[in-house]
């Protein structure tokens, strides 16, 4: 099967499980989930790029949480909010130099997905359980993840190749 074909299948048949997932079963935001997968993809796919996406995604996931934290407790003054965006900024990347976290924009992804999971669940950081943005942000990068990883499996074994999902988007 052509990889284009293969790709829109497994991708296809995986995005509608991920989202009936997200919808019923396992509340994160369906949109995270597509950023980490597509952070996976943009990591290089493959173990290595589960990995690197991961550790990345979360870097970002803790980064924004500790300058979300400060936000909270700090000032309520757009002035200070503004310092501490710009020092977890300077953080990410800083954080680069860990060879393992060199992708800076799958450390951004962690961070946006972070505000994005705080701002859409009106959830302070502040807030204890299971409901906490950084747990469920973290638990939606993973699960984007593993999707990204098994839809490039899905579409390899569709072509009886490797790699099939990368080169079908180029």
């Amino acid at each position: 099967m052509p990889p284009r074909t293969a790709a829109m299948i497994s991708l296809g048949v995986l995005g509608a499980i991920d989202t009936y997932l997200t919808a019923t079963l396992l509340p994160v935001p369906v949109w995270v989930t597509f950023i980490a997968w597509a952070s996976f993809f943009a990591c290089g796919g493959g173990t290595q790029g589960f990995v690197k996406s991961v550790a990345s995604n979360f870097t970002g996931i803790a980064i924004a949480s500790l300058t979300l934290l400060a936000i909270h407790v700090g000032p309520a003054a757009p002035l200070f909010a503004a310092i501490c965006v710009g020092l977890g900024t300077s953080a990410m990347i800083a954080a680069t130099a860990v060879p393992l976290l060199s992708f800076p924009p799958a450390i951004v992804f962690g961070f946006a997905s972070t505000v994005g999971t705080m701002a859409a669940t009106g959830t302070s950081m502040a807030t204890s359980g299971v409901g906490h943005p950084t747990l469920v942000a973290a638990v939606a990068m993973l699960v984007g993840a593993c999707f990204g990883f098994v839809s490039e499996k899905g579409t390899a074994l569709l072509t009886g190749g490797t790699n099939a999902t990368r080169s079908a988007a180029v």
